[in-house]
């Protein structure tokens, strides 16, 4: 087996003929050396390395655990999947405790077992390559977590992990995004996962229904209360009552409903239009709005208060095109949805398509999708569907989503510029972030233009 496909295993040790055992002893793996906290955080953020063997006792402490304990918690909280073996004299087994303890994985004392240390770190590298494998596979079972909300990428996947939490709470929620972005689903998820999933979710558009109507569709009217009113009506508040209300574009709201709702809100009882009677409601208040509240408040189209009121907790869902991948993922999920009704059926999407889905800005977000997707599906006339099909320009020529190299060169240009940000332009600090060398930071650096005359 060559060096590059042996497993890496990081070894921190100040011992160097301990380290020259362990390099005879551990010859099935590409040993990657370290005497103290600093190479070998490097050699982690570098190699990335499944396992980790480390002394406790590292300079400048060689004789106490310090050092050590602070090396372990630095690698853990870097690479908190990494498993490390911590190595410790016979006369320290309380010290191997407390590292197990704080995170380590295993630990083995000294003099070193040949045959038991094999054993120790090929179950920890086993152990690790098992945890990889299951969490990939989370991550693919967790991309449509909820139904119909396509998770692509961690802003997602972060949106889906907060409406898991919120929703056996019972406190209000405010959903903000664009049109389009799901935020109905989402709402339904919190209905569906909350105490109340056996009672009625109970949704209204506030921007759909005229002024001098809206008040009576959410709190109900009274017989002759106005003009067409020949019977008592029970408004939405009060159908939802037990479970969940709905409340879609709430940033559309008229001031004077505004202060009603407000009131709901605060007391919990509602009173019908032209009625007298306090009618009590338990309910679950869940809004939704593509509109920036602040600005609202500024603009005084919205009350202060009630924002108070309904965002005890608020999620924020990113828009389609800051979704890394989201259009192509959403894409072929809509082409699965929508293709099975179809005679004709549409095997997928040419390259220059994929390129156009994701240069492409999507100000409609996933609802503009799902339309073209299907406006593709009838009118595309071969197997796969071109941009001509999704009505989409084609993308820069010759540029793929599949090019491995764009995609990195990418990646690595913005991930170069982060660091940078956060070292300040330290080349020697930038370098230790990204976990190469001085030379190869250069070599990147004029490779993409980055770098500057002082550089």
């Amino acid at each position: 087996m060559s060096a590059e496909e042996r497993p890496k295993l990081l070894v921190v040790e100040d011992d160097l003929g301990l380290q020259k055992q362990l390099k005879w002893c551990l010859d099935e793996y590409e040993l990657l050396p370290a005497t103290n906290r600093a190479e070998a955080i490097a050699h982690l953020r570098r190699f990335e390395t499944g396992v980790v063997l480390q002394d406790l006792g590292l300079p400048p402490d060689p004789d106490g655990v310090s050092e050590g304990m602070q090396t372990l918690k630095e690698i853990l909280a870097l690479a908190p999947q990494t498993k490390v073996i911590v190595v410790t004299g016979k006369s320290e087994r309380q010290n191997a405790l407390t590292a197990v303890a704080s995170g380590a994985y295993d630990f083995y004392q000294k003099p070193v077992d040949d045959t038991v240390l094999k054993l120790v770190v090929a179950r920890a590298f086993r152990i690790h390559a098992l945890e990889m494998e299951n969490r990939l596979l989370l991550e693919a079972q967790g991309s449509m977590p909820f139904s119909g909300f396509i998770a692509t990428d961690e802003a997602t996947l972060k949106v889906c992990r907060m409406v898991e939490k919120v929703a056996p709470a019972d406190v209000s929620v405010l959903i903000l995004g664009e049109s389009g972005t799901g935020k109905e689903l989402l709402a339904r998820a919190l209905h569906s996962r909350s105490n109340r999933a056996k009672s009625r979710f109970i949704a209204i558009n506030c921007a759909a229904i005229p002024e001098q109507l809206l008040e009576s569709e959410l709190f109900g009217h009274e017989r002759g209360a106005f003009t067409g009113a020949v019977k008592q009506t029970v408004g939405k508040i009060e159908l939802a009552d037990g479970g969940t209300l709905f409340l879609d574009e709430i940033g559309d709201m008229p001031m004077s409903l505004q202060a009603k709702l407000l009131r709901f809100l605060q007391d919990r009882v509602i009173e019908r239009v032209g009625g007298r009677q306090e009618i009590p409601v338990n309910v679950r208040v869940v809004c939704a709005t593509n509109k920036v509240p602040q600005a609202m408040i500024a603009q005084q189209s919205f009350r202060e208060d009630l924002f108070f009121r309904i965002s005890e907790v608020t999620v924020n869902v990113p828009p389609l095109r800051d979704r890394v991948g989201g259009p192509t993922v959403v894409a072929y999920a809509m082409l699965q949805k929508h293709g099975a009704s179809l005679p004709k059926s549409r095997r997928g999407f040419t390259q220059e398509a994929l390129a156009a889905l994701e240069a492409y800005g999507w100000p409609g977000n996933v609802r503009e999708l799902e339309n073209k997707v299907k406006t593709a599906l009838i009118m595309a006339e071969g197997p796969l569907i071109t941009p001509e099909d999704l009505g989409l320009a084609t993308a820069i020529a010759g540029e793929s989503v599949f090019n491995l190299k764009q995609v990195r060169n990418r990646a690595e240009r913005q991930a170069i510029a982060s660091a940078l940000a956060v070292a300040d332009g330290n080349i020697t600090r930038t370098a230790e972030l990204l976990g190469i060398t001085r030379p190869t930071l250069y070599d990147l650096l004029d490779r993409f233009g980055m770098r500057g005359s002082d550089a």
